[in-house]
């Protein structure tokens, strides 16, 4: 899939991030943005690195992967189009703490950190309004812990489904042992409570993704009565 950087923009300005921000500050970001293609598995960021500005995915899926320090990133959350992240560096001026890695073909807005720095030393409201993006990764972080803290199993794994379906109808490329790692659960768990999702009509699935074919009743379910059988 081939983009112009005017479809990219549009679809950055619409995500829930810029789409609360005044209008000119999403075009002074999207001045300094240039449109980037990575390859599937690629690696945009690591852990640990220095510097490298803010990532806005426009199109095609990521991983975004975490650890405390000295241990091995792990899977937890799959991108949305129209989202940002990677502005830690910029406010606090420390490394990176999370990964982020291309699922398949990705194309992404890149803002370097230089052209935020700029922005930040013309109009001292600029580090709030990036700030506030840091609120709503916070907001997923409590959503994420919200899901592993619930104690059946089939809760969680439908947590996992229902967090990533923002495909819709489109099949979500996550593998059994992915869904396994975001849910806490063992891959035998995850092949159960599939195929009895499956089975209900929620979900269909094959060995690589997953697809949501009823997200109501996966929802209701996900937020339902939490006790273990």
């Amino acid at each position: 899939m081939d983009l112009t950087l005017e479809q990219a923009q549009r679809v950055m300005r619409s995500g829930a991030w810029l789409a609360h921000m005044g209008e000119p500050f999403q075009t002074a970001l999207l001045r300094n943005a240039r449109l980037i293609r990575f390859a599937p598995r690629q690696v945009i960021y690591r852990h640990g690195d220095i510097g490298g500005g803010m990532y806005g995915l426009v199109a095609g899926s990521l991983t975004i992967n975490s650890a405390p320090p000295e241990q091995t990133p792990q899977l937890i959350h799959l991108g949305m189009p129209g989202a940002w992240t990677g502005e830690g560096p910029f406010l606090t001026g420390q490394p990176r703490r999370i990964e982020l890695r291309a699922l398949g073909v990705a194309w992404m807005m890149h803002v370097p950190l230089d052209a935020l720095e700029q922005m930040a030393s013309q109009d001292q409201r600029v580090v709030r309004a990036i700030s506030v993006n840091t609120a709503f990764t916070v907001d997923v972080l409590v959503r994420i812990i919200h899901d592993l803290q619930k104690r059946a199993v089939a809760r969680r794994i439908a947590s996992v489904i229902e967090r990533a379906g923002w495909l819709g109808d489109m099949p979500i490329p996550l593998t059994q042992a992915d869904l396994g790692i975001m849910a806490n659960a063992s891959r035998k768990q995850v092949n159960a409570v599939v195929s009895s999702f499956a089975s209900a009509g929620w979900v269909t699935s094959n060995y690589r993704s997953i697809t949501v074919t009823d997200s109501e009743a996966l929802r209701n379910f996900s937020v339902g009565d939490d006790t273990d059988t």
